[in-house]
Parts: C-alpha cells; sequence; structure tokens
C-alpha cells in the first residue's frame, strides 16, 4: 500500500510539471444559418510577379530592391527572389465522359511535363477528376512516374467536379515547403457539375495557402463534338444551376455587371469589384465559370486548346511564364484589417516598365 501511494504521487508530481501544449493556429470557417462567416487569418504573404515592357515583352534581370509592394495602399517590407524558385506542381485533368474525344491528346503531354514545366529541381502531383477525385500520384521530380500516371487516365462518369479538385490540389500544396512556387495546372473546361466545395471557399484556401492557378482550357465546342452519348439511365443528382451566372444582390445587370460574372471581361480593375463581391455575398457569381475566377483570384493565366499542337503550344508559353517571374514574400504589417486586401506593385525607376502582373489580392475574415 505505501509502496502505491509513493508511485501515485510521484505521478501526480510529473504530470503538474508538463506544461500544457497551445492548439496550432489554423484558419478557421464558421457557417451560419442564412449565411457563410470567414474567420480567416494569414501572416505570409507570396505573389508572383511579371514585368513586362512597352511591346509586352517580359523584362529579366531586376534587382530585388527596384520593387515595391502595397498592400491595401501601405507599403510593405518585401523579400524578392530574382532568380528561379523551384515548383511545386498540381497537374488536375478531367476525365469524365465528355472529354473521351480529347484525353488521347492529354495523355501525350506527360514526358513534357518536366522539361517544360517543373525543370531539374522541381516536382509534381497528378489528379484525375470526374464524380470522383483520384490522385494518380504524388508528389515526385521522376519524369517517367508523371508520364505515366498522365498516361493511364481513362474516361469515367459524367461528373465534373472541377471545384473539388482544385481544392484537393491546394490541400496537396499547403504540404510543400513555402519558399516554393505553388502551383496548380488545370487541365479541363471551364464548367463544374456537382462539386461540394464552394467556390469562394476554393478561392480563400488558394488565396491563403499562396497558390497560382493556371488553366489550359478545353474547347467545349470540340468536347460536345467528341463526347460519348449520353448515359439513356435517369440522372439522380441534383442538377446544377441553370441560366446565366448570377449576379450579386443589389447589382444591377449592365453589361459591365454581366462581363464580370461571365468572364467576358478580362481586366484586373473591372474583375476586382467582382471578386469583393464574390466573398461578401451569399450568391456565387462566376457560377458557370470557376476556372475565371480562380485564375484572375491567384494571378494565373488561361491558355485554351483544340488540338494536339495548340495544347503542346499551351504548356510551352506556361513553361516560359512560371520560368520569367519574379517570387515576392512579405509578412503584412496591416493583417488586422479584415476584408479584402488589395496587393499593387510597380518599379519606379524603371522608365521602359508598363506593368507588373500580380495576383490582385487576398481575402481576410475578421478574426475571434
Amino acid at each position: 500500500m505505501y509502496r502505491f501511494f509513493c508511485v501515485a504521487m510521484c505521478c501526480g508530481l510529473l504530470a503538474g510539471q508538463q506544461a500544457p501544449q497551445a492548439p496550432e493556429k489554423t484558419p478557421e470557417k464558421t457557417q451560419e444559418q442564412g449565411s457563410v462567416t470567414f474567420s480567416v487569418g494569414t501572416d505570409y504573404v507570396s505573389t508572383p510577379a511579371w514585368v513586362y515592357d512597352r511591346d509586352g515583352q517580359i523584362v529579366n534581370g531586376l534587382r530585388a530592391d527596384q520593387f515595391r509592394l502595397f498592400d491595401n495602399d501601405k507599403e510593405q517590407n518585401i523579400q524578392v527572389d530574382v532568380s528561379f524558385t523551384p515548383i511545386s506542381l498540381v497537374i488536375c485533368i478531367q476525365s469524365n465522359s465528355h472529354v473521351t474525344g480529347l484525353l488521347p491528346q492529354v495523355k501525350k503531354i506527360g514526358n513534357l511535363i518536366k522539361p517544360l514545366l517543373i525543370g531539374d529541381q522541381g516536382e509534381a502531383a497528378v489528379i484525375a477528376y470526374d464524380s470522383r477525385i483520384r490522385t494518380l500520384q504524388e508528389f515526385t521530380s521522376d519524369a517517367d512516374k508523371i508520364g505515366i500516371a498522365v498516361a493511364k487516365i481513362q474516361p469515367g462518369s459524367d461528373a465534373n467536379r472541377m471545384i473539388d479538385a482544385a481544392s484537393e490540389a491546394t490541400r496537396m500544396l499547403r504540404s510543400r515547403p513555402r519558399n516554393r512556387q505553388r502551383v496548380i495546372l488545370m487541365i479541363g473546361e471551364t464548367r463544374d457539375l456537382y462539386s461540394e466545395m464552394r467556390l469562394r471557399e476554393a478561392m480563400i484556401d488558394m488565396q491563403l495557402a499562396n497558390v497560382v492557378f493556371h488553366a489550359v482550357d478545353m474547347s467545349r465546342f470540340m468536347t460536345t463534338l467528341t463526347a460519348a452519348p449520353p448515359d439513356p439511365r435517369p440522372e439522380t443528382r441534383p442538377a446544377p444551376l441553370a441560366g446565366a451566372a448570377s449576379l450579386p444582390s443589389g447589382v444591377a445587370a449592365t453589361p459591365t455587371t454581366v462581363g464580370w460574372a461571365t468572364g467576358n471581361e478580362g481586366g484586373r480593375a473591372e474583375f476586382l469589384p467582382a471578386m469583393v463581391e464574390l466573398f461578401k455575398d451569399a450568391k456565387a457569381i462566376f457560377k458557370n465559370n470557376p476556372v475565371e475566377a480562380f485564375t484572375k483570384a491567384t494571378g494565373g493565366t488561361e491558355y485554351g486548346f483544340h488540338s494536339q499542337r495548340t495544347l503542346e503550344d499551351a504548356v510551352q508559353k506556361l513553361g516560359d511564364l512560371l520560368h520569367s517571374e519574379y517570387m515576392i514574400s512579405y509578412s503584412p504589417n496591416n493583417r488586422k484589417e479584415s476584408g479584402f486586401h488589395e496587393i499593387k506593385v510597380d518599379i519606379p525607376r524603371r522608365s521602359d516598365v508598363k506593368r507588373v502582373q500580380t495576383r490582385p489580392g487576398y481575402w481576410l475574415g475578421p478574426k475571434g
């Protein structure tokens, strides 16, 4: 009995000396009835920057001290990597029955991923999506494994869970070192069918994970011409919303606002008001073209293809872009400001610079 009492006392003393571990801080999302409230924060922001001259050519060879960045018009203390930054890439490929005719062309580009996109220091993972989100290859720098994963993709159901695939790619990239380029390459149609993840939630996740989204769009005209006959069995899933993309509440249906919602307006200035409304309002704009929202919100680029040659050209152009960017990172000195944070980058001492392309900003919800 005495021996048991001594052991119990020693265990109690040791337990009392152990400090409780603080829980890890992670972005939180809370959903209330009738609305969605986001509670998210970040202490590190990175954005790619592409610098163009008056002829539209990329300007290389700039020094880090030539850049300035403003976050909500507040100048930030930035770090600029002017050398090539290694790439972590997730390739998301649509593999439903509607793209059966174009999949043979896509399956041939696996051997281009390493030499044209990621290079010797990069890594890539492969996702195929229809009604399922399948990880065919985890991150690897082995060109053969990447090529085999792309080549073995087979068409599946008629669903097209593009937003869910982008969300899974973001989750995978969040585990990669933050000093790497985190890139999603989506090869598929611009529409989404039956995803569970909401567009703006997926967009916020991308922005907080410092992910850049690029897309090579399959021609919807070509996929319709080459699609397999529809399944005669009745569809039991709820149908997607039909008609034009919804506008935010209180926004009049003018040519400009319709352009925001449908993706016909490509400029940064036109997109910013629409993106702010996307975060604030419960209605989903860009419903018919979430790819447009993802590329513009992250600073990415959208290409198209309808043949083997145009697909390979798109991959080549994207590779040139990825290997010509400057990576800018900073810890925001105004992170307590909730709402949309607009990012602007300029190079004031170079008269030959016409414009700098970056991600337009990111969204921070109120904390607490």
